[in-house]
């Protein structure tokens, strides 16, 4: 497969476009994050999510500290191009680094942000700092 289909990307000027995981199974928005070229390339290829960390200016292959995965089941764009929407099974259950099943954990209500969704597990746990 040539490359071409990534030109129907509408890319910002700093070569990024949003994405979106959404477990296939349940329907639930997991994260939102961004990718550049490569990253939505190497995605394809081996049908694992690789996001592009603006923070650390690098990619990044989810999971690879974690060990929770996304396995792409699809990929779709939207109507302008400019939001990549990926339907995935997330590995070990927890999408968030904040050891919750969704980054999307904070809910509105009366002018105040409420945790709605419990930690699964502790952060500490999942990243092992090397020291």
């Amino acid at each position: 497969m040539n490359d071409s289909w990534l030109n129907k990307v509408n890319w910002s000027k700093d070569g990024l476009v949003s994405a979106i995981a959404q477990d296939v199974a349940t329907g639930r928005v997991l994260m939102a994050a961004w990718m550049d070229r490569e990253a939505l390339r190497l995605t394809v290829e081996t049908g694992e999510a690789v996001y592009w960390s603006r923070s650390r200016k690098k990619l990044w292959h989810k999971g690879e500290e974690s060990g929770h995965f996304q396995r792409v089941k699809e990929i779709c764009l939207d109507c302008d191009g400019d939001a990549v929407l990926l339907l995935v099974e997330q590995q070990g259950g927890i999408a968030c680094h904040t050891g919750r099943a969704s980054c999307f954990f904070n809910r509105l209500e009366n002018g105040q942000w409420l945790e709605i969704d419990p930690v699964i597990k502790n952060p500490d746990e999942i990243y092992q700092k090397n020291e």
